[in-house]
């Protein structure tokens, strides 16, 4: 039993965030050395691959009907 849709935009956008906090949190723990612009792309990339992911979800769930979640009433 589902509890809700999978979202694969935000799983990518959420990954990508986690990355670009890990370089950081790198960076400030001295473990290495990175630009403060390295990360912007890094960001843009990933939210980039999230559209791109959400609009494929979103085009798979329309193809397939989208049925309604249970428990939910449709007017």
């Amino acid at each position: 039993m589902l509890r809700h849709e999978f979202r694969p935009g935000k799983l990518v956008a959420g990954l990508f965030v986690t990355v670009a906090g890990v370089v950081y949190a790198g960076d400030a723990g001295g473990a290495w050395e990175t630009p403060w612009f390295a990360v912007i792309p890094l960001v843009v990339g990933g939210l980039c691959l999230a559209a791109v992911a959400g609009l494929a979800g979103r085009g798979i769930r329309r193809r397939r009907g989208g049925r309604p979640a249970t428990g939910t009433t449709t007017p």
